[in-house]
C-alpha cells in the first residue's frame, strides 16, 4: 500500500470515529482490528492477543502509577498555595510579578508532577483568584496558568515521555534528563512574554509597591521546601546515576505521602481519592498504549512507516524543513486530539522517518512534548483550558482561550529554537553518559 494513502485513510477512519464521539482508545483500537481483518491473513489476529498482553505486562510500565501518585500525593496536600506564594514574593519586584511567579510555581510544581492538567489546577486554583483580586487582567490571569501548567509535561517527571519511551524504547532517564534545559528556557520565555504585556499594558499586571525584606524572601521558601527537595532527590539521582527513574519514583510517591501525612491532609477519604485517581489515570494510560500497538501493528505490517520514511528522506529538501512541516501537522492534529493520543498515534508512524534523517531520538521527544504541549491549550479540545474552566467559579471559555492564545508563540519559537539548537535539549544527556 502507498504509504501516505495509508496514512491517510488511517488519520481520516480516526477523525470519523473521533467525530462520533468515540474514545480515542477505543477507536485505535477498532481501527487496529478493522485493518487486521481487512488487509492481513487470518491468522495475525491472534498476534494482537499476545501483543496486549505483553505491552501490558511490561515491567517499565511499573514507573507510571509511581509517578502519578506522586503528582497526585502533593496536589492533594494544598502545597501549590505554598509554591504561588513563595514566587509571587520572590518575583515582586519584576513586570507582572505574580503572573511570572505562577509560571515558576508551575515550574517547581511540575518536577514532583508529571501531568499538565494536575499543574494547572493545583496552581491556578490559588493563583488566578490572587491575580484577579489585585487587578490584574482576567485573560492574562487565565492565559498565564493554563501556559505554565503545560510545564507539567515538559519538566520531569513526564508523563508523555515516558509514553513516548516506552513506544520508541528510548531511555526514559535520558528523556527526564533532556526536558530539563528546555523545560528552564520555556518557563524564562512565557515569563518574559508576560512582562511584554506588563510593558506594553501596564494596567494588565499592577506593580506592586512597598520592599520585601531578604528575611521574608527566606521564610516564604519554607512552605516550598519539600517540593524542591523532592524535585532535586528526583531528577538529581537520575542525572547523577544514583537511581533509575523508576526507583526514583517509587521514593518520591513514598516521600510525597509522608509530606501529605506531615501536613495532615492524608484522611482515608483523600487517600482513596488519590489512590483511585492514580487508578484510572494509569488504566488510560495502559488501555491507550495496547490500543496504539494495535494500530501501529498493522501500519507497520502494511510497510506505512517504513514507506513514509523512505519517501521523506527521498526528498530533495533540508531535513529541518520537513522536521517543520512534521510539528506543523501535530499542532494541527493538537486541536482536535488530546496530547496523549497524539504521541500514541503519530509517534510509531513518523519515528522511522525521524531517525532515517538523522536525528536524536531523545532530542525529537523533547520536540514533540513541547508541541503537544501547544495542544493543551489549543481549543477546541485542550485540556488546561477545560481544568481551569472547571477549577474557576464564574468563567467564561472564551476569556481562558483568548487569554492562552498568545501563549502559544512563545512555545512554537522554543520549537524552533531546538531544531535551530539541538544541544539545548541533549547537552545534560551528554554529560550524564561521561
Amino acid at each position: 500500500m502507498d504509504p501516505v494513502l495509508g496514512f491517510a485513510l488511517f488519520i481520516g477512519a480516526l477523525l470519523v470515529f473521533l467525530a462520533t464521539g468515540t474514545p480515542v482508545a477505543v477507536a485505535t483500537g477498532l481501527l487496529g482490528v478493522l485493518g487486521v481483518l481487512v488487509f492481513l491473513p487470518p491468522a495475525a489476529i491472534t498476534q494482537l492477543a499476545t501483543l496486549a498482553f505483553s505491552q501490558s505486562a511490561n515491567f517499565v510500565l511499573v514507573i507510571v502509577p509511581l509517578y502519578v501518585l506522586m503528582g497526585e500525593s502533593l496536589a492533594a496536600t494544598g502545597i501549590g498555595r505554598d509554591l504561588f506564594l513563595a514566587a509571587r514574593i520572590w518575583f515582586r519586584r519584576i513586570p507582572g510579578a505574580l503572573a511570572v511567579g505562577t509560571v515558576f510555581a508551575c515550574a517547581l510544581f511540575a518536577a514532583v508532577c508529571g501531568s499538565s492538567p494536575v499543574t494547572a489546577a493545583t496552581i491556578g486554583s490559588m493563583a488566578v483568584p490572587e491575580m484577579i483580586r489585585n487587578g490584574y487582567d482576567r485573560r492574562l490571569a487565565l492565559g498565564v496558568t493554563a501556559a505554565g501548567g503545560t510545564l507539567g509535561i515538559l519538566i520531569p517527571p513526564s508523563i508523555p515521555m515516558i509514553l513516548y519511551g516506552i513506544i520508541t524504547e528510548t531511555s526514559i532517564g535520558a528523556l527526564f534528563v533532556a526536558g530539563i534545559v528546555p523545560g528552564i528556557m520555556i518557563a524564562i520565555m512565557l515569563s518574559a512574554t508576560v512582562m511584554l504585556i506588563a510593558w506594553r499594558r501596564p494596567e494588565a499586571a499592577p506593580k506592586f509597591a512597598g520592599h520585601i525584606r531578604l528575611g521574608d524572601r527566606i521564610a516564604a521558601l519554607k512552605g516550598a521546601g519539600p517540593v524542591i527537595l523532592l524535585a532535586f532527590w528526583v531528577l538529581g539521582s537520575i542525572y547523577f546515576g544514583f537511581a533509575t527513574p523508576t526507583e526514583a519514583g517509587a521514593v518520591g510517591a513514598a516521600a510525597a505521602l509522608a509530606i501529605a501525612a506531615a501536613r495532615r491532609t492524608l484522611g482515608l477519604t483523600a487517600l482513596g481519592n488519590i489512590l483511585g485517581a492514580t487508578a484510572r489515570t494509569t488504566a488510560m494510560f495502559i488501555l491507550l498504549i495496547v490500543s496504539g500497538m494495535f494500530a501501529s501493528f498493522v501500519l507497520a505490517r502494511l510497510g506505512v512507516p517504513q514507506g513514509m520514511a523512505k519517501l521523506l528522506v527521498g526528498l530533495d529538501v533540508a531535513p529541518w524543513v520537513i522536521m517543520v512541516l512534521i510539528n506543523v501537522t501535530i499542532m494541527i492534529l493538537g486541536m482536535f486530539m488530546d496530547p496523549m493520543s497524539i504521541l500514541v498515534i503519530m509517534v510509531p508512524a513518523l519515528f522511522p522517518s525521524v531517525v532515517a534523517l538523522g536525528y536524536d531520538p531523545v532530542w525529537f521527544g523533547v520536540v514533540l512534548t513541547i508541541n503537544i504541549e501547544i495542544a493543551a491549550i489549543t481549543p477546541p479540545v485542550g485540556f488546561n483550558l477545560f481544568v481551569l474552566k472547571a477549577v474557576i467559579p464564574n468563567t467564561d471559555m472564551s476569556e481562558i482561550i483568548r487569554g492562552s492564545l498568545v501563549f502559544i508563540v512563545p512555545l512554537a519559537l522554543g520549537i524552533a529554537s531546538l531544531i535551530a539548537f539541538p544541544d539545548i535539549a541533549l547537552v545534560l544527556p551528554r554529560m550524564m553518559l561521561r
